[in-house]
């Protein structure tokens, strides 16, 4: 009995079609004589994440529905080589095999060439992502640096003019509680705030 295969096609917009890619596809198939394939058409942009097509291809790989996934090229199933990375670790550790055959990809054999290709990729996503953790984090640090507050923005932040206003009259926590219908501990804090001066 031969493998589960699951073709995934996709264009970019409606006035395009999925015959060249299926036509290549299919007689892919036919040489491999793998009899058992189910096909996924996807229409849209390579960079959109909540495709139809790829949630309904990646829902059979999780089901443990597929065995091999068949696409055109790489840039069909994926537009970002961190989104690529993702997907095939997706695969590999489902046990599901990738073929893509215009561009040498095979590991539904145990291609060392195709196995070479897939673990650079994986690697070159990797380093990528490390890249965009350490910009983020010196963005952050740079940020920090120039006094910017950085976090969910505080509740009652937008009460301290008239606590600051209400403390300088001499109100009392609780009354500025009561005034302003927050918490007593909240009111408490505030003042607290404005009286160390960290407001």
């Amino acid at each position: 009995m031969g493998p589960r295969v699951a073709v995934y096609l996709r264009v970019s917009t409606d006035q395009q079609t999925h015959d060249s890619q299926e036509a290549e596809l299919r007689h892919y198939c036919e040489h491999r004589r793998w009899s058992d394939v189910q096909w996924i058409n996807d229409v849209g942009s390579g960079v959109k994440q909540d495709r139809a097509g790829l949630s309904q291809l990646m829902a059979l790989v999780y089901r443990g529905k597929v065995d091999v996934v068949l696409t055109y090229k790489l840039d069909r199933l994926a537009r970002s080589l961190s989104q690529l990375a993702y997907i095939i670790a997706e695969l590999q550790s489902h046990h599901v095999a990738f073929v893509c055959p215009s561009q040498g990809i095979d590991t539904s054999n145990s291609n060392p060439a195709a196995q070479l290709q897939i673990n650079i990729l994986g690697a070159v996503a990797q380093f990528e992502r490390e890249l965009i953790t350490e910009r983020v984090k010196a963005g952050v640090n740079a940020a920090k640096e120039r006094g910017v507050k950085l976090g969910r923005p505080e509740k009652h932040s937008g009460r301290i003019v008239q606590v600051r206003d209400m403390v300088a009259q001499g109100v009392s926590a609780a009354e500025i509680g009561r005034t302003l219908g927050i918490p007593y501990s909240t009111a408490g804090e505030l003042v607290r705030e404005v009286k160390s001066g960290t407001r």
